[in-house]
């Protein structure tokens, strides 16, 4: 993490990142335009270039919002979520770039200025094969741009992580209206059914994966969530004995994910929700004494859910008791930053 807001910290994770990601655009570019020169060499390079930036962004699309889902089935995939928004900022550039020439050949030649000509220029909204779906491209481009715009710490931290997330979350919005566009322009001109069925196999492959990955995390709250019928204001999170060190046990406590670190002797509960992105905390590892998430390394204190000085956030910490052989969770979540007592894992095991 940095208390300081800068453009861009490039570490050598970033960089490896990035460099992967522009040599496979490269690699992207060199086989579109090999491809278009040996099967359609009438082609035009206005043409060619308009619908490569389109095509290379619309996959690009398809792998953010692969990201996410996979990284909740299978946390190898988790070093693809770090920088995810660099792919984001990627993207929407490839997309604005599309747009602008798109603009230019099609507009930039008329009477009208050319956002009053691509709006105005079809209004038949009655039949599909003369849709408009222009304008649907440019509302999702709008919201791509909204989105990257806001990509950096400094829109998080002053916007709040749930009103950032919920605009994030306008990405779905935006691949909707990209879907219409390519379909109801793209598709209407060719012939080739193969493109139809790409485009089809990309939203299966897309919904297929969040389905999946929603039913894998409600198999989890469903195996994590206790028994309260012995005693509703304590969680039989248990035994203790069976405790990672330096990882979490996770239980649904009043439904919130809690978190149980064990850190040596140690053992502490906390929110299992990251105050950065939502970051799933319970997965993480405790790092030279502090709980760190997984997903962009930010880091609270396990006995008080604090971030470390200068940082400021800070997390709901939950009660512990141990009969013994059992951890007990309290109900009821303290304050965020509130401080607890810890239990003694070598006393409990006894």
């Amino acid at each position: 993490m940095s208390h300081q807001y800068q453009a861009v910290v490039w570490n050598r994770q970033k960089r490896i990142y990035d460099l992967t990601l522009l040599v496979g655009l490269l690699v992207f570019f060199g086989v579109w335009i090999g491809g278009h020169l040996a099967m359609r060499p009438n082609v035009t390079a206005e043409a060619m270039l308009i619908r490569g930036l389109a095509v290379a962004a619309f996959l690009l699309l398809h792998v953010i919002l692969s990201i996410g889902p996979l990284c909740r089935l299978d946390t190898r995939f988790l070093p693809l979520l770090y920088n995810r928004r660099h792919l984001g900022v990627t993207m929407f550039l490839l997309a604005a770039a599309h747009g602008a020439f798109a603009i230019v050949q099609f507009h930039g030649f008329s009477d009208l200025n050319p956002l009053v000509s691509l709006l105005s220029t079809n209004s038949n909204l009655s039949d599909v094969a003369e849709f408009p779906f222009q304008p649907l491209g440019l509302f999702a481009l709008l919201i791509l741009f909204l989105m990257a715009a806001t990509s950096h710490d400094f829109w998080l931290a002053n916007l709040s992580a749930p009103v950032w997330k919920a605009l994030h979350m306008g990405v779905y919005v935006a691949y909707v209206l990209i879907v219409a566009h390519v379909a109801l322009g793209v598709l209407q001109s060719e012939t080739d059914p193969a493109l139809a069925a790409i485009v089809a196999l990309g939203m299966a492959w897309v919904l297929g994966l969040h389905a999946v990955s929603a039913l894998h995390d409600a198999r989890d709250e469903s195996r994590l969530t206790p028994d309260l019928s012995s005693d509703p204001d304590w969680v039989n999170a248990g035994p203790i004995r069976s405790m990672p060190d330096g990882r979490a046990r996770m239980v649904v406590v009043a439904g919130e994910r809690v978190a149980i670190f064990r850190n040596g002797e140690s053992v502490t509960a906390v929110s299992a929700v990251c105050q950065h992105q939502n970051g799933p905390l319970g997965e993480g590892c405790v790092i030279d004494g502090l709980i760190t998430c997984p997903w962009h390394g930010y880091q609270y204190e396990p006995r008080n859910g604090r971030s470390p000085p200068p940082f400021t956030e800070t997390i709901p910490t939950f009660d512990l008791k141990t009969d013994g052989e059992n951890v007990f969770v309290r109900a009821v979540p303290n304050q965020p930053g509130t401080p607890t007592t810890p239990l003694s894992w070598s006393d409990a095991k006894l």
